[in-house]
Parts: C-alpha cells; structure tokens; sequence
C-alpha cells in the first residue's frame, strides 16, 4: 500500500500550540504520531511524507523514523532544507525530493501548487488552515498530521 503524510514536526514544541495539538510536550506528541503510524503502515508499504519531518538532531531523528513502519520517501519542506539529501538519507528516508514528485496523475509537493484539471496536488504545509481560495478544491488533497488524525492516509 501507498501512504501521504505531511507536517509531522517531531521534536518541535511550538507547534503543539501553533496547530493546537491535543498533546501536552513534544515527548507526547512523537510517540502519538509514532503510534498512529504503525497502527495502520506495514512494513512492506511505502509512506510519501511531504515535508516538515522534525527539528531533531540527526541521531534522534534516525532513532524515531527508524521505528517508524514501511519504506519512506520525503519531499522537503520548508523546515527540511538545513539538512541536505544525504542528511535526510542518513535519517532514514530511501528518496529525497527537493520540490516536487509526479506519481501518475498525483503531483506531491509539501506547499500546495495549482496543477491542471486533470491532476491532483497532494500537499502539506498549511496544517488545520483552509486551502487558500486560488486553489481548486476538487483537485487538491491536504495531507498535513493535524487534518488526517496524525495518521498517513491512502489516496
């Protein structure tokens, strides 16, 4: 199976309140994510998360996507860059992706982007914000944590 996922934000306590998370510390709130992961990702599946993985230090960000289920594949966010593609390859991720991926008729990208009629845009980045009116709703999927249940969601 192929997960989606975005703005996971591990190790970052500011974005407990920012995105109002029902989570009292960052502690907390990493292993939540980590268990709603793997209640629904095998190790077999592969998980597209589309940027803002965590603010970490290496070491902790491996330990922590390590437990994490199945293959990963990162498209990087905006909170991704200070760590390169070999640094998100030593975390744990098997592909890094610095803009966007096309998968068929998917575009995955971690802020959203106006694609044609016949595309969908998987996207992260505005967290529990509304989809800013440019965009076609019919044709754009939010992936961040915050609106799929912190848990990596089928499309």
């Amino acid at each position: 199976m192929i997960y989606f996922i975005a703005d996971t934000h591990f190790y970052h306590e500011n974005i407990i309140k920012y995105c109002n998370r029902p989570l009292k510390n960052s502690k907390q709130m990493n292993e939540y994510i980590v268990n709603k992961w793997n209640s629904v990702v095998t190790k077999d599946d592969i998980v597209y998360h589309l940027g803002d993985v965590g603010l970490g230090s290496t070491d902790e960000l491996k330990e922590l996507v390590g437990r994490l289920n199945g293959t990963k594949i990162l498209i990087r966010g905006n909170h991704d860059y200070k760590r390169g593609i070999n640094g998100w390859k030593k975390v744990g991720f098997s592909e890094v992706y610095k803009k966007k991926l096309v998968l068929g008729n998917l575009i995955l990208t971690h802020e959203p982007i106006e694609v044609e009629e016949n595309y969908i845009n998987v996207f992260g980045h505005i967290h529990n914000k509304l989809l800013d009116e440019r965009f076609n709703k019919n044709n754009h999927i939010c992936v961040s944590c915050d609106v799929i249940d912190y848990t990596p969601i089928k499309i």
